[in-house]
């Protein structure tokens, strides 16, 4: 039985997936097993994977798209390590990632996870050092010391500085907490980080750069978003911290998704539960002009809606995650 299993869960990027399991099989560390679950990819992802005739690479096809969450899950159930980790396809471990992690968790019986900080790169496979830096310090991971993780509620809800995808886990405490919840599809990582440290879990913080976030062209549709907005809104509800400041903070947050799903949903003619909801984030947030701008919307035609939202995203300045994926459209 391998220590370690790694778990890339994929759908329809074939361009990507090689240079993801390419990086997998590149490790110093050779104890682990390769589960590649597919949601239904109808590209080349299973000619792809076919190519490769390791036997440490286990291949799960579903013949139709199951969903983010319940295709992770497949690939978490499947697994036999005792130690776990999941990355998207478009992503990559650096050669000495499981060496170093699995050297933490070793050492450590009391660790839980062990997460580690991450490069950004583009769609050319290219590390872009600027970026990484802007997203340290986005993230606080520029403040966090290599060690245990003192307060990891706070690290996780708060600042939410830590990414499955560049964590090495147990596998039983992702068991004692139901692994990826089907309702947070679309923030399952967020969700999952934060139900960890809820339960109790210890996290540790080795502060090199271990592993390749990806970011590249091709935008989320409008549809995208308002899933993502209302699963992360479920996960804000299903939570209740003891710390009276980080229960405030999770009141404001709740608010916050609640004006930027109502944002979205009067863009995209849902006009009646768009204003519901920021009626209810006005009673948290009170007034801005943010929400007095999309309530007038709502009484515009859907065309000249769409076009008012889009214009007025196009008014802000580009973050540098918005300027590196700009770059692969360019």
């Amino acid at each position: 039985m391998p220590q370690v299993s790694v778990c890339i869960p994929t759908y329809n990027r074939a361009e990507f997936l090689a240079y993801a399991v390419n990086s997998v099989l590149a490790q110093t560390y050779t104890d682990f097993e390769l589960i590649i679950c597919d949601d239904g990819s109808t590209d080349q992802t299973p000619e792809l994977v076919h190519q490769w005739q390791d036997p440490r690479i286990r291949y799960i096809q579903h013949p139709t798209n199951i969903g983010r969450s319940q295709n992770m899950q497949s690939g978490f159930k499947a697994a036999s390590g005792t130690y776990f980790i999941k990355f998207d396809d478009d992503d990559a471990l650096t050669p000495k990632f499981l060496e170093k992690t699995v050297l933490v968790l070793d050492s450590n019986p009391s660790v839980d996870f062990v997460c580690t900080n991450h490069w950004i790169i583009n769609a050319q496979h290219e590390r872009v050092e600027s970026a990484t830096k802007e997203n340290a310090a986005k993230w606080g991971k520029d403040k966090l010391n290599s060690g245990i993780i003192s307060d990891l509620v706070t690290e996780t809800f708060q600042y939410q500085s830590l990414q499955v995808g560049s964590t090495l886990f147990r596998r039983e405490c992702l068991a004692a907490v139901n692994y990826m919840r089907p309702e947070a599809d679309g923030c399952e990582d967020f969700d999952l980080l934060v139900r960890l440290a809820i339960a109790g879990k210890q996290g540790y913080f080795l502060p090199e750069l271990l592993m390749e976030y990806r970011l590249h062209g091709g935008q989320t549709s409008l549809k995208q978003k308002i899933h993502f907005l209302k699963a992360k809104l479920f996960c804000l509800k299903s939570y209740q911290f003891i710390d009276e400041s980080l229960e405030k903070l999770r009141l404001e947050k709740i608010a916050g998704i609640q004006q930027a799903l109502a944002f979205r949903l009067i863009e995209n003619g849902e006009t009646l539960e768009g204003r519901k909801l920021l009626q209810q984030s006005h009673q948290f947030l009170g007034s801005s002009q943010k929400a007095t701008f999309a309530l007038l919307l709502s009484y515009l035609p859907i065309h000249w809606r769409k076009l008012a939202f889009e214009s007025f995203r196009k008014l802000r300045s580009q973050d540098y995650a918005e300027q590196v994926r700009s770059l692969a459209d360019s």
